[in-house]
């Protein structure tokens, strides 16, 4: 009898203690979401977009990717692998300079880029997608090959390189692509979202783009949050990347929870705001957001169209 009274009370104490986190996670489905209506899985692609020589007078391949694997999913070269260029002889070299990939954001099925960036959100650098080979020359005929690792699906911070996929990218030089579009490159149905749609998130969290301002500095967006629930909650989104019309993911990576979110009272609403650099140049912008969902530190992305800003 002491031993069932012991039991109770403990419970009793986690729940209080439960109770008092910013947390409360509710029962959940943890099946995995349905890809997108017309979806299909394809790996990723790459074009040719431009072959010349680097600045230090290497080979240059630049190249635009593409998301054709069905899902949100993040990519890159397999670290410390070369590409490979083999030539009509079947002769071949190994380029050891390869930065190929997404800049570890999720990025959404049937869209395209060219380039990201790296660094921090206040000093941000952009990296175009690339390939580098040292002593080569563009023969004709000649063949590029790029091992790449992909993660699809909703991200879950604890495990993030779960749903690992290996897979070859293989582009001729011969063909260079002109005149592509970015950054959708393939239409699919259900995908972009309107920017005023209401996303429901962790504990039953709703998050809303209230506002988007531009600058000469680039974007300002003002989130909310409405929070259902009887205690004070918050949904992490980080800092949303952008990408427009020119092909380069804006936002340099960092884990999403690490960006600053109020927390919301119970059956209350707060505001915050994200920023990105964007030049003002770059026209048709997207918002790639990630809501966290299902439980801390897990992620459902979207596709907020704001091209009128």
């Amino acid at each position: 009898m002491k031993s069932k009274k012991m039991r109770v009370l403990i419970l009793v104490v986690c729940s209080i203690f439960s109770f008092a986190c910013v947390y409360v996670e509710l029962p959940q489905d943890l099946a995995a979401p349905e890809a997108p209506a017309g979806s299909e899985s394809k790996g990723w692609s790459a074009e040719v977009i431009n072959v010349g020589q680097s600045e230090s007078g290497n080979l240059r391949i630049e190249l635009a990717l593409q998301n054709e694997t069905g899902d949100w999913a993040t990519m890159h070269s397999e670290p410390e692998k070369p590409a490979i260029l083999t030539f009509q002889d079947g002769n071949s070299t190994d380029c050891e300079t390869v930065f190929v990939g997404t800049g570890e954001h999720r990025f959404p099925p049937g869209f395209r880029l060219r380039g990201y960036q790296t660094g921090d959100m206040e000093n941000p650098e952009t990296q175009m997608v690339y390939v580098e080979c040292e002593g080569a020359e563009a023969i004709a005929g000649s063949k590029l090959a790029i091992d790449y690792v992909s993660f699809g699906g909703i991200l879950d911070d604890y495990t993030p390189d779960a749903n690992a996929t290996e897979g070859m990218l293989e582009v001729e030089l011969d063909n260079i692509a002109k005149d592509l579009t970015y950054p959708v490159a393939t239409e699919v149905e259900g995908l972009i979202q309107t920017p005023e749609v209401s996303i429901t998130g962790l504990s039953d969290n709703v998050v809303t783009l209230l506002d988007t301002k531009r600058s000469e500095e680039g974007l300002a967006f003002t989130w909310d949050n409405f929070n259902p629930s009887k205690f004070p909650l918050k949904t992490h989104i980080g800092t949303p990347p952008v990408i427009g019309s020119d092909g380069i993911l804006y936002g340099a990576y960092e884990s999403l929870d690490i960006a600053p979110i109020p927390i919301t009272p119970p059956k209350g609403n707060m505001q915050w705001e994200t920023s990105v650099k964007v030049p003002p140049e770059v026209q048709g912008l997207f918002i790639l957001l990630s809501v966290e969902t299902n439980k801390p530190r897990t992620y459902k992305s979207y596709v907020l169209d704001i091209t009128d800003k």
